[in-house]
């Protein structure tokens, strides 16, 4: 999967900027990315919102057990990657159908806590428990939303491409060569969200997370990583006193 955003909507990271200075390597433009994910993977589906944003994806070698999906409803779009382990007890707190998927929770849920109260953002994700990535983006309020499992059982990254645009994909070796050393992968457990202004552990929001130069020899310009002491997982964090029905 692949989501691609302007600096309207995300201003690319100090950290990803400093490591693409202190390596200069080759990069190439955001729309030169999606022509080469679009050639590249078979049936690839893309989509184009506005000016700012494109996502893309594919079902063409995923693995069986992270399958990847999309869905978009009220202006919220999403890409999903991998599988909940809580899915059924997830549907029945949030008062969904049987129907419903991982991508189609993941949009539930971020509506119901953005439209019905001011709750920390790392509500969202820390009661999902599984293997699994996705991006976000609402189109009514520019919002962007990104997240990756506790454990990084799927695998994230994020760059800088040629024209200062901002990528998310699962796949390093795609962003590798459109970012050059402006380049790391997601860390575990943590989310990004243009709400909140900054990159945060949802099991540790208090913790401060740093970014250090990676090794010449390796592919990332830089490796993020939680300070301080780990607490105890969030997952479920305030949702078993926190009763909620989408209408």
């Amino acid at each position: 999967m692949l989501g691609i955003f302007s600096s309207s909507i995300m201003s690319p990271p100090d950290e990803l900027v400093a490591a693409g200075c202190r390596t200069p390597s080759p990069k190439i433009s955001s729309r030169a990315l999606a022509k080469r994910f679009a050639d590249s993977n078979a049936a690839a589906v893309s989509l184009q919102i506005g000016d700012h944003v494109h996502l893309a994806f594919t079902h063409h070698n995923q693995s069986p057990l992270r399958p990847r999906s999309f869905a978009a409803k009220d202006e919220i779009f999403c890409l999903f990657e991998g599988a909940l382990d809580n899915l059924g007890s997830l549907r029945n707190q949030y008062g969904l159908p049987k129907s419903t998927n991982e991508v189609l929770l993941v949009i539930e849920a971020y509506k119901a806590l953005r439209d019905r109260a001011p709750y920390p953002a790392d509500h969202v994700v820390g009661h999902l428990a599984g293997s699994f990535a996705f991006i976000l983006f609402d189109n009514s309020t520019s919002t962007l939303f990104v997240a990756s499992d506790q454990i990084g059982k799927v695998p994230l990254y994020w760059g800088i491409t040629a024209d200062g645009y901002v990528a998310f994909a699962d796949d390093a070796a795609l962003l590798k060569g459109a970012c050059g050393k402006s380049l790391a992968s997601f860390p575990q457990g943590c989310f990004f969200s243009t709400a909140v202004g900054e990159l945060r552990c949802y099991e540790n929001p208090k913790n401060k997370i740093t970014a250090e130069p990676a090794p010449e020899e390796e592919i990332w310009g830089a490796k993020f990583k939680v300070e301080g002491p780990t607490a105890v997982s969030a997952t479920g964090l305030g949702f078993n006193n926190f009763p909620m029905e989408i209408s």
